[in-house]
């Protein structure tokens, strides 16, 4: 059976961190939870921490937040899908919004519900994923502003998540401006500015976030320590906060190469033949996950003898040359894993969470 393994330590470890350098820059910040797909006890780890907002994307997810302590903010963090505005409302303090009709409905429920629900508008900045084009954003907020039960408190930006277009202090400083010139020409005060997320916390390290950046909305710094600008841990931090142990449920010595007549496998693929292969051997372990559990891609063996072979639905082989390490049927396999590959492990019903 395949487990997945949170470190309690090494994610406290990692909050104290950012909590350190948030704290030192007077910025504000939230964790962002949709990794862990609505998990009770995980998410628990996170408010135990002392974390006071959590963002998530799935409205069910913070409705889980809500039942561990209805005190902690939640943040809504994509457009609203119209269907369920009352959840929205009734679970999410605050939501990120881009669509003007959207917020009307967002303002009639609030009325409704008797709440007044708290927006950040977000702004397209290049990555041409979700917010208001620039040049109609006064309009934009010259109309919310009108609407009742709706309170804006921030405006931002997301970068990196669609065509990885990466965050500079010139975009930060035109997001700043654009603040100002929202709250000049309304004479109204916008709290926030949430222009921080995981890909953005290098440049805070660097000292090249201007200082009017006061929210960031952290995940996988958090989870993984990484610096999204060179790929690597960022000093101080936890690169392995959780980890796939795997078990062993085959392992022969095999031939490299495939025989016989190739066809499509399940996925549409033709194995590509290096003939220079031919008449060599490998040690080959299947383990017991697959691609209903994770992309192969997303996963990084701990033991450099290891190597990912490939993956079927449900297992994935690897090769351990010439076995010098001398597994067997039954040892378990440690991995470590990318972000998307940790989002496929918490997404799958078939492996275990355990929190160490």
């Amino acid at each position: 059976m395949a487990y997945l393994k949170v470190y309690r330590d090494k994610l406290k470890h990692n909050h104290a961190f950012l909590s350190e350098l948030f704290k030192k820059n007077d910025i504000e910040w939230g964790a962002v939870t949709k990794l862990f797909c609505g998990n009770e006890d995980l998410i628990r780890e996170i408010i135990n921490l002392g974390i006071r907002e959590v963002h998530d994307s799935r409205i069910s997810n913070l409705a889980v937040v809500k039942k561990i302590d209805p005190d902690v903010q939640t943040v809504y963090i994509k457009p609203p899908p119209r269907k369920i505005i009352p959840d929205i409302v009734r679970f999410a303090d605050v939501s990120f919004d881009s669509d003007i009709g959207t917020i009307k409905m967002l303002s009639k429920e609030a009325k409704k519900q008797k709440k007044v629900h708290k927006i950040i508008i977000m702004i397209e900045m290049g990555d041409l994923r979700e917010g208001v084009v620039r040049e109609d954003l006064v309009d934009f907020y010259e109309q919310v502003f009108k609407l009742p039960n709706i309170s804006i408190s921030g405006i931002g930006t997301n970068l990196n998540c669609l065509h990885g277009v990466m965050p500079n202090t010139d975009k930060l400083i035109q997001l700043s401006l654009y603040k100002q010139i929202i709250e000049l020409k309304f004479n109204k005060k916008i709290p926030y500015i949430s222009g921080g997320t995981s890909v953005t916390v290098p440049l805070l390290l660097r000292n090249q976030i201007p200082h009017e950046i006061n929210h960031f909305r952290i995940g996988e710094s958090l989870y993984f320590g990484l610096d999204l600008f060179s790929g690597k841990t960022i000093e101080g931090m936890e690169p392995s906060v959780m980890e796939l142990f795997s078990q062993i449920i085959e392992l022969y010595e095999k031939p490299v190469v495939p025989s016989g007549e190739l066809g499509s496998n399940p996925f549409g693929e033709v194995a590509e033949i290096d003939e220079k292969l031919y008449g060599k051997t490998s040690n080959r372990a299947i383990i017991d996950v697959g691609f209903l559990d994770i992309d192969p891609k997303f996963l990084i063996p701990v033991n450099p003898n290891v190597e990912i072979v490939d993956a079927s639905s449900d297992m994935l082989v690897v090769d351990v040359g010439e076995n010098k390490d001398g597994y067997k049927v039954g040892d378990m396999l440690r991995f470590r894993l990318k972000y998307m590959g940790a989002l496929g492990i918490m997404n799958s019903d078939y492996i275990d969470k355990i929190i160490e």
